[in-house]
């Protein structure tokens, strides 16, 4: 759909199945190359800084290999709540607590995709707001031990169970959410070919 595209390979640098089935629904061909980095970044950042800082960071390694005709798709996403930032939780103890503090409250979603070629690199970066139902213990408890929390930002995935059940209202993006604000990768893709 992207004229101009054809003449490039995307190579998505992300090992997450939820940004892969996003991409893939944009009908953009691509390969997943993953290079593992450190995912650290320097104390003072807020919101869409640190997604900015580790979306490049996650695109380093690629940096002098990258081929001519080659555009390298590098994302991060956190979860910002009262002035600090929700990882992946480190155990299932850490997901209940976040749940049980995102529980009944509004918390906002970063993701910034970083584009790199061997001429050019650029950010974008997109916001949702989330305001997340009141979730009873049982209900939290239900999604530990049924849904997928260890491995998303939040401790939560808005596409699963929870998303369905606990997400009562979202402003922007509900991509976004997911891991890859598609609309705004797609614009991005189309201005850059």
């Amino acid at each position: 759909m992207i004229t101009g595209l054809s003449a490039y390979s995307v190579v998505l640098a992300s090992s997450s199945p939820r940004r892969q089935e996003l991409l893939a629904a944009l009908k953009i061909p691509f390969e997943v190359r993953v290079i593992p980095v450190e995912e650290n970044f320097p104390e003072g950042l807020v919101k869409q800084e640190i997604t900015n800082y580790l979306a490049v960071l996650k695109a380093s390694p690629f940096k002098n290999k990258v081929q001519p005709d080659e555009i390298i798709i590098t994302a991060d996403t956190i979860v910002w709540f009262e002035d600090q930032v929700l990882g992946k939780p480190k155990d299932e103890n850490d997901a209940i607590s976040t749940l049980r503090s995102l529980s009944d409250k509004w918390h906002e979603v970063y993701t910034s995709i970083c584009f790199t070629t061997p001429k050019e690199q650029h950010v974008v970066h997109a916001k949702t707001e989330v305001k997340m139902a009141f979730l009873s213990p049982e209900e939290i408890m239900y999604y530990i031990e049924e849904g997928n929390p260890l491995d998303k930002a939040g401790a939560y995935g808005i596409q699963e169970w929870i998303g369905m059940a606990g997400i009562e209202e979202i402003r922007g993006s509900y991509t976004n959410v997911v891991g890859l604000p598609t609309q705004i990768l797609y614009k991005s893709l189309r201005a850059m070919v």
